[in-house]
């Protein structure tokens, strides 16, 4: 299997963000999105007083009834940070070739709050199940709908297509969550000891590992890791990779050696190139126009 490159996303300080985030300096895609405003933002979901929005990114000439393929993304920050700024320089690039663009939050992980990390996943479901079912309004081809994700994020995203027991009460279960493709930026992929967020997940782990869960008819994976990855380990990637492939799904891995964790957002160029390896990917698939 063809290997490409790395696209990391590591989480971000922000406004949105729920949690106080350590400064630091800005990185290429923290400069890419200082300057970008989401076209509009929509509530996807309410849980007790808390209402959690998609922040959409409209391409030129957008009009209800449009039926676009819709790039969905969710932000890195081992479930417990980060915010939907971080990731709208992606959302923007698909949105200036023509498609929907939309970064999302979630309710983020904390034993204070008690939200589990089964409660994250429920949220990036949720979201995927609101965009199909509202996809008249949004301009969206329910079938056309591609979810990405950085580091927790990328966890996230796998989340949709994998794990159909874990779902929040009230969702309409007739609405398929899984979407039509997966661009998983360094994920969180093994959740076992080995691997990230064991302690986070508790004894459950296996429940919420997608290097553990696959199965035949996943959506097609582009997958970008790091050889030098010491948060989310890279024998996980290649592990859930094999698996992909011995169940007879579409699995890209885009291996960077020596990449670390996070290293594309912090490079430019490098993130550029893993742009350009996604449009490949995503119009193989005749996702993008």
């Amino acid at each position: 299997m063809k290997h490409l490159l790395l696209l990391p996303l590591f989480l971000a300080a922000s406004a949105f963000s729920q949690t106080p985030a350590k400064s630091k300096a800005p990185d290429a895609v923290d400069t890419l999105a200082k300057d970008l405003k989401p076209s509009r933002v929509l509530v996807y979901k309410k849980i007790a007083e808390r209402e959690l929005q998609l922040h959409v990114f409209d391409p030129a000439g957008f009009k209800a009834g449009d039926k676009r393929a819709c790039y969905l993304i969710i932000h890195g920050g081992g479930w417990t940070g980060g915010a939907p700024p971080r990731m709208y320089p992606f959302v923007a690039h698909y949105a200036k070739l023509g498609l929907v663009g939309i970064s999302m939050p979630y309710r983020l992980h904390s034993a204070n709050t008690g939200v589990s990390v089964f409660d994250c996943v429920k949220d990036a479901r949720s979201a995927v199940r609101y965009i199909r079912a509202h996809a008249a309004e949004l301009g969206i081809d329910p079938q056309k709908i591609i979810v990405s994700g950085g580091s927790a994020g990328g966890h996230l995203a796998v989340s949709t297509a994998l794990f159909d027991k874990v779902n929040e009460e009230g969702d309409d279960l007739a609405v398929s969550a899984s979407p039509n493709a997966l661009v998983l930026l360094f994920p969180v992929i093994d959740t076992s000891k080995e691997g990230y967020g064991n302690a986070k997940i508790g004894e459950r782990w296996q429940e919420l590992s997608p290097a553990h869960n696959v199965r035949a008819g996943l959506p097609p994976t582009l997958i970008f890791h790091g050889t030098g990855d010491t948060v989310t380990p890279f024998v996980g990637a290649k592990t859930f990779h094999e698996a992909m492939l011995k169940a007879g799904n579409r699995c890209e891995l885009d291996v960077n050696e020596g990449g670390v964790h996070g290293y594309l957002m912090r490079d430019k160029l490098l993130f550029d190139d893993t742009m350009k390896k996604t449009d490949s990917f995503l119009k193989s698939l005749g996702l993008l126009p």
